[in-house]
């Protein structure tokens, strides 16, 4: 498929070129919402490797339901072992939409999902990395090295008038590795960045993050860090918001 010709281009390139992330969650006033991921790639547009040229000459915009694609690939995700099978049933509640004009130097993806509560929403950066894994089920190419274990996960809530988002680290060691391993794409990441845009049905009163912009109304808070040092450090980024009542 050439959804997923192009998806394992941009894995491919993601961490030799710089790129741009944003997570952004819309809360309605009882607690359910929208949360997506977006990538910019129209930057990185320019680091495609000419050989895999072909997958980009034609402008695409398409979405990819993954609840569609793993109910038809059932028979081919139940020869995979329990540990991917899981991974995959993780994307079940997501959205992808990819959107590619070469002429106007354009791509974009963006996962999205809508929840009842935030605090059952996946970790949604971790869920567009596994994405790739679906790759091959559904005709695509195989990722070099294939799927990796998660080594962190991010939990999300929002009660009592406050919203919290912090990551855990599952495996110290695995995350030690993992980290390793960017040192030498560290030239490329360290111009790209990863912002957090959260609207609330009501005015934010105070949060812990002294750096963030917030809109007219109060409602919307915009806080953009280096993409590459919340890598190295993903604990270090606990976001508190607390709303006026």
């Amino acid at each position: 498929m050439r959804f997923f010709k192009i998806l394992t281009v941009v894995f491919i390139t993601v961490f030799v070129a710089a790129c741009n992330f944003t997570e952004e969650i819309y809360f309605n006033e009882d607690g359910s919402g929208k949360m997506s991921i977006l990538f910019d790639g129209n930057e990185m547009m320019q680091m495609i490797p000419e050989t895999d040229s072909t997958e980009l000459d034609k402008a695409i915009d398409s979405t990819l339901v993954f609840k569609d694609l793993l109910r038809e690939k059932r028979d081919s995700i139940a020869q995979l072992s329990p540990e991917e099978q899981a991974k995959l049933k993780r994307l079940e509640p997501f959205s992808l939409r990819m959107v590619v004009d070469p002429e106007g130097g354009v791509m974009n993806f963006n996962m999205f999902t809508d929840f009842k509560k935030v605090s059952e929403v996946n970790d949604a950066f971790n869920a567009f990395q596994n994405a790739s894994s679906v790759g091959p089920i559904a005709g695509g190419k195989t990722m070099p090295g294939g799927a990796t274990e998660e080594t962190t996960t991010v939990n999300y809530s929002f009660k009592k008038n406050t919203f919290k988002r912090e990551t855990v680290i599952l495996n110290q060691e695995l995350f030690e590795q993992s980290i390793d391993s960017l040192a030498s794409a560290e030239m490329f990441l360290s111009g790209s960045t990863y912002t957090f845009k959260y609207h609330f049905p009501r005015r934010v009163k105070s949060t812990n993050i002294e750096e963030a912009t917030f809109s007219m109304d109060g409602k919307t808070m915009v806080h953009e860090v280096n993409f590459l040092e919340m890598m190295k450090d993903p604990e270090s980024m606990v976001i508190e918001v607390e709303l006026e009542k």
